[in-house]
C-alpha cells in the first residue's frame, strides 16, 4: 500500500480511499468500504477495470504485450522450457531444481491414470457429442470417485487434488476423442513425457506401438505452456468464484471448462479454423479483407487482435515459429494452410491491419497447427481446456489461501419495476 489516495465526491460529502501498488502494474484504488460510506456501488460490465483479488501468478501488460508467469517472460518459458517445469512454476512460485522437477514428474506421471468405472461415463454420451460436453461432466464426476482430495481445508488434499487434475486432464481429453471416432481408449504409458503420453493416448491403437514425432511433441509442449495461464481471464475467473462458495476443486475446474467452452474464449482457435475453412481458396482472400474492412459486413477476421493485448501478442510469436517448424516437419500440403499463410502475409503487410493493431494472435496460430498435427476442429477447445487446468489449479490454491478472500457477491444497477401490489389473476 502506499500513502496515497483517491477522494470521490458524492451527495456533497467527499470520501477517501487508499491506493493501492502491486509490484508492476496499474494502480488499484481500494473501494471496499465505498458502499457502507456512500450507499453507492462502481458500475463496471465485465469488471474489465476491477481487480477482484490479489495474485502473485501472471502479470499482462497488454498495451507493450508482456505476458510474465511468476515474473519469467512467456517467450523464455516457451523456448527453454517444458510444460512440466513450467506447471510447477505456476504451483509452487519458483522454477523447481533438477530434483523437485524429477519427484514432480514422477507424481504426476503416477496419477495419470483415473478410475476404470469412469469409462462407463463416456457411454453414456452420443458419439458425436462435443468433447468439451463430455469434459464437463466427466471433470465434474472425479469428486465423486476420489473423496480423499476435497477437503479444501487441508493443505495436503488440496495439492493431491492439484496433481490428480493436471496429470488425468490428458487422459480424459484423449478419451472423448477415442470414444468420438469409436476406437478403444489407451492406457497412460508412464515412459513417455506428459506430452508424449497424450499425443500416444490421443492418436495411438493397441494394434501396433506409436512413436512420438518429436518435433510434434515440442510443438505441443509449447502450446500447452502458452495456454498454460492468462491471469484473471472469463474461465479463470470462474474458477476463482466457483472456489470462493467452498466448492470441492474437481466442481470448480469443470466450471472453469464450461466458461472456456465459449466462442469468445477458448473456442476462438476452432473459430480461426473454421473462417479458414470457409474462405477455403487463396483466390478469395481478397474478397474476405474486403467485408473485413467494411463496416456494414457483419464477417470479422477470427484469430485477429486481442482484447487484452493493443500491440501484439507475445504468444503468437512464439507459436508462429511453432508452426513454421511444424508444417516443414509434416511436408503438408493442404488448402486451409495456404490460405492461412497468405492471410497472414496480408495482416503483416497491410496498412489497415497495421493501423488497427489486428495482428495474428495465438488462436490463429494454435489452430493451424493442431490442424496439420491431425486433431480435429472440435478438440481445439478440449486442448486448450488441458493446457489451462495447471493455471486454473494454481489460481484457485492461490484463491483458497488468501485470507483477504471472500464468496463472490457481485451487485447490479437495478433497472426493473419498483413494487407493485399483486392484482388476483381474475381481475388482470
Amino acid at each position: 500500500m502506499t500513502d496515497k489516495t483517491a477522494t470521490l465526491s458524492l451527495n456533497g460529502s467527499d470520501n477517501s480511499y487508499p491506493v493501492l501498488e502491486g509490484s508492476v502494474g496499474p494502480d488499484v484504488v481500494d473501494i471496499r468500504k465505498l458502499y457502507g460510506q456512500t450507499g453507492a456501488f462502481t458500475y463496471d460490465p465485465g469488471f474489465t477495470s476491477t481487480a477482484s483479488c490479489q495474485s502473485a501468478i501472471t502479470y499482462i501488460d497488454g498495451d507493450e504485450g508482456i505476458l510474465l508467469h511468476r515474473g519469467y517472460p512467456i517467450d523464455q518459458l516457451a523456448q527453454h522450457s517444458n510444460f512440466m517445469e513450467v506447471a510447477y512454476l505456476l504451483l509452487h512460485g519458483d522454477l523447481p531444481s533438477g530434483d523437485e522437477l524429477k519427484e514432480f514428474d514422477y507424481t504426476i506421471s503416477r496419477h495419470t491414470m483415473v478410475h476404470e468405472q469412469l469409462a462407463a461415463f463416456y457411454r453414456g454420451f452420443r458419439r458425436d457429442a462435443h468433447p468439451m460436453a463430455i469434459m464437463c461432466g466427466v471433470v465434474g464426476a472425479l469428486s465423486s470417485f476420489y473423496h480423499d482430495s476435497t477437503d479444501i481445508t487441508d493443505p495436503q488434499q488440496r495439492l493431491i487434488a492439484s496433481h490428480r487434475l493436471i496429470a488425468k486432464m490428458p487422459t480424459i481429453a484423449a478419451m472423448a476423442h477415442k470414444y468420438s471416432i469409436g476406437q478403444p481408449f489407451l492406457y497412460p504409458d508412464n515412459s513417455l513425457s506428459y506430452t508424449g503420453n497424450f499425443l500416444r493416448m490421443t492418436f495411438g491403437v493397441p494394434a501396433e506401438p506409436y512413436v512420438v514425432n518429436p518435433i510434434v511433441e515440442k510443438a505441443m509442449d509449447r502450446i500447452f505452456i502458452l495456454h498454460a495461464d492468462h491471469e484473471q481471464n472469463a474461465s479463470t475467473s470462474t474458477v476463482r468464484l466457483a472456489g470462493s462458495s467452498g466448492a470441492n476443486p474437481f466442481a470448480c475446474i469443470a466450471a472453469g471448462i464450461a466458461c472456456l467452452w465459449g466462442p469468445a474464449h477458448g473456442g476462438a482457435n476452432e473459430a480461426a479454423l473454421n473462417m479458414l475453412r470457409e474462405i477455403g481458396d487463396v483466390k478469395r482472400i481478397p474478397e474476405y479483407i474486403a467485408r473485413a474492412k467494411d463496416k456494414n459486413d457483419p464477417f470479422r477476421l477470427m484469430g485477429f487482435g486481442h482484447r487484452v493485448y493493443k500491440n501484439f501478442d507475445p504468444r503468437a510469436k512464439v507459436m508462429k515459429q511453432t508452426a513454421d517448424e511444424v508444417l516443414k516437419e509434416l511436408n503438408l500440403t493442404d488448402p486451409v494452410l495456404d490460405v492461412a499463410k497468405e492471410l497472414e502475409h496480408i495482416a503483416l503487410n497491410d496498412p489497415y491491419f497495421i493501423e488497427k493493431k489486428l495482428y495474428p494472435n495465438v488462436d490463429f496460430y494454435s489452430g493451424v497447427i493442431l490442424n496439420a498435427i491431425g486433431f480435429p476442429t472440435e478438440m481445439f477447445t478440449a486442448l486448450f481446456a488441458l493446457a489451462r487446468t495447471v493455471g486454473w489449479v494454481a489460481q484457485w490454491n492461490e484463491m483458497i489461501s488468501d485470507p483477504e478472500q471472500k464468496i463472490g457477491r457481485p451487485r447490479q444497477l437495478y433497472v426493473g419495476a419498483t413494487q407493485r401490489d399483486y392484482i388476483p389473476v381474475g381481475e388482470r
